[in-house]
């Protein structure tokens, strides 16, 4: 019996010696890892297609105290993205949100809210949503979720002036004196008021609202 079986995205495979694969792979409850996969390239895996890029799975695994790699005994699909891979533009923000995971996540700790970002902009995709607002929320989410976007906080003068900008026409706006630090506040307003627009218009806001 397998030690662990876990809810998880695959997100990057490498040939390694003649028919296993190494994995990697981020889990719910355990973060990213990686693992060997033997057998893997043969004809009749115990993984089949399992191990495609961002293959929502159940993964059993067994992992050695200090040991880096895991050992991966086999894994349940829960969902393929291939036929999202048969889109071009929808295929690009996989190979993103895989990428971005595979550099962003540190190995072995646990951010299930990531994990929970991925199956949200994945949902979104696969029922009709626009492409590059998933990949500008996706954005967005991964790095203030990996702790690389800090708060954003303005100062009063900045937020009346980002919130003039945002709902009176242009013409309408009354001149002001300008600085570098009103610049900055106000750029991190508007950052913050583009990411509350793209949650109104997400059709999975209700998910990632408990974030």
């Amino acid at each position: 019996m397998p030690a662990r079986v876990s809810e998880t995205f695959v997100l990057r495979t490498y040939p390694f010696r003649e028919a296993d694969l190494i994995v990697s792979f981020f889990t719910r409850d355990e973060g990213k890892l990686r693992g060997v996969a033997r057998r893997a390239r043969r004809p009749k895996s115990p993984f089949g297609a399992g191990l495609e890029r961002l293959s929502h799975v159940r993964m059993a695994y067994f992992q050695k105290e200090n040991a880096e790699l895991a050992s991966l005994n086999s894994c349940e699909l829960i969902e393929s993205q291939f036929d999202l891979g048969a889109d071009y533009a929808r295929g690009l923000a996989l190979d993103f949100f895989t990428e971005a995971a595979e550099h962003l996540l540190p190995a072995h700790e646990v951010n299930e809210k990531f994990f929970r970002l991925m199956i949200a902009v994945i949902g979104y995709l696969r029922s009709g949503g626009d492409v590059w607002a998933a990949v500008l929320y996706f954005s967005l989410w991964a790095v203030r979720l990996t702790g690389i976007l800090p708060e954003m906080t303005v100062s009063e003068q900045s937020a009346v002036i980002a919130t003039e900008m945002l709902e009176r026409p242009i013409a309408s706006l009354t001149p002001r004196a300008w600085s570098k630090t009103i610049a900055s506040d106000l750029r991190r307003k508007l950052i913050r008021a583009m990411e509350q627009h793209v949650e109104r218009k997400f059709l999975t806001v209700p998910l990632l609202e408990a974030l």
